[in-house]
């Protein structure tokens, strides 16, 4: 395929999510989107982890488009982040998730002196979590009673660390950033095994640090390889290299996209889990596509050269894949942008439907095609 025929089908798949989602924001306004049921998105409370992910949407697509009913959807939904924020109580491990997507990408797009405040409160209160006998970030909080998860991390939080980095950046404080990469750290010592497959869950000591188990979390099972925390991890070391530079990062991350490579199905689109039993194995999750392919895209131009298309190629193949064989575009009863996306299956939740953060996963990966950044995580 030559680079002309590559070029047309960008355009042509921007231009159709580009008109999907302007359709899409006349009901859903500043509100906060997670899965869709039924075609149309259920609309989640503004604290929930998802809640960067439609604003952030807005913002890739505006920052070519200039259409201004997507910046003004965007503005509103930063704004309503407010009172998460002031609340504190609902506040978890994704702060990352959620306010890199709307307001470091409104301060890096427009410059206001407000979304650099709010993001800059979001990161104290990230870095506030660190546990610094273990290392690592801590995951969620006890939202039931007598649940205790003072000891977990998550492998998704490896996507919430950028937001440190910038931290550390704008403010010219380094603390930031070595909280950032003492949690990576702990995501390449005990996330990632030798065979480059990752664990979703990792249980800690809270008290002394210690390592206790892998637990398998939203995948089948603590030794399976579930496709979005390989994604995760992908993206999130590579994010890693290109903050510091250091070469571990860098190495980690190929290691885990070897292996995700190396299992994707003929249409290039991931199963849920690469390890799942066989009645359930077939079940794509299309979001981890996404996810994968923007953090391979990054991944090659960092390495360059031939041995960047090693992944770029793939990740084109991909995102080419999740247009033409997943895509929505002829179903005007459905909201989200690409189908067949798994959230959380032993949860038996949000099953072969679409998700926001694959639809924002996958223009995310056209516009790295179309070399229109900025990316809010870099």
């Amino acid at each position: 395929m030559t680079a002309e025929m590559k070029l047309e089908w960008v355009e042509e798949a921007w231009s159709r999510a580009l008109d999907k989602t302007k359709r899409n924001s006349l009901r859903i306004g500043a509100e906060f989107p997670h899965a869709s049921q039924g075609g149309k998105y259920v609309l989640e409370q503004p604290f929930w982890w998802t809640a960067g992910f439609w604003p952030g949407q807005l913002w890739l697509l505006y920052n070519e488009s200039r259409d201004e009913s997507l910046r003004s959807i965007a503005e509103a939904c930063e704004q309503r982040l407010d009172a998460v924020l002031d609340e504190y109580v609902r506040l978890d491990h994704d702060l990352g998730f959620m306010w890199t997507l709307t307001s470091v990408a409104s301060y890096k797009l427009l410059g206001h002196e407000v979304s650099r405040v709010r993001a800059l409160k979001a990161a104290n209160y990230l870095a506030a979590r660190f546990n610094l006998k273990g290392n690592f970030i801590r995951a969620w909080n006890p939202w039931y009673e007598g649940e205790d998860n003072r000891g977990y991390a998550i492998i998704d939080c490896a996507m919430n660390m950028p937001l440190l980095f910038w931290a550390s950046g704008v403010s010219g404080d380094p603390r930031y950033r070595h909280i950032a990469e003492a949690h990576m750290d702990t995501v390449v010592k005990h996330f990632i095994r030798p065979d480059g497959s990752v664990y979703h869950i990792v249980r800690f000591d809270p008290d002394t640090g210690a390592f206790i188990e892998g637990i398998g979390g939203q995948g089948y099972a603590a030794d399976s390889a579930w496709s979005r925390g390989t994604a995760w991890a992908i993206y999130g070391l590579t994010l890693a290299y290109h903050h510091t530079g250091r070469v571990e990062y860098l190495h980690t991350a190929q290691q885990v996209a070897h292996f995700f490579l190396a299992r994707l199905p003929e249409d290039h689109v991931p199963q849920w889990d690469f390890r799942a039993p066989d009645d359930s194995r077939q079940l794509r999750d299309s979001s981890a596509g996404a996810c994968a392919a923007s953090g391979l895209l990054l991944l090659a131009d960092k390495i360059g050269g031939v041995e960047g298309s090693v992944y770029r190629e793939p990740a084109v193949r991909m995102l080419e894949s999740l247009y033409r064989g997943y895509g929505t575009w002829d179903n005007d009863d459905e909201e989200g942008l690409i189908r067949s996306g798994t959230s959380n299956y032993p949860a038996g939740q949000n099953i072969d439907v679409p998700l926001i953060y694959g639809d924002f996963f996958y223009v995310e990966g056209l516009a790295r095609l179309k070399g229109k950044g900025p990316f809010y995580w870099e």
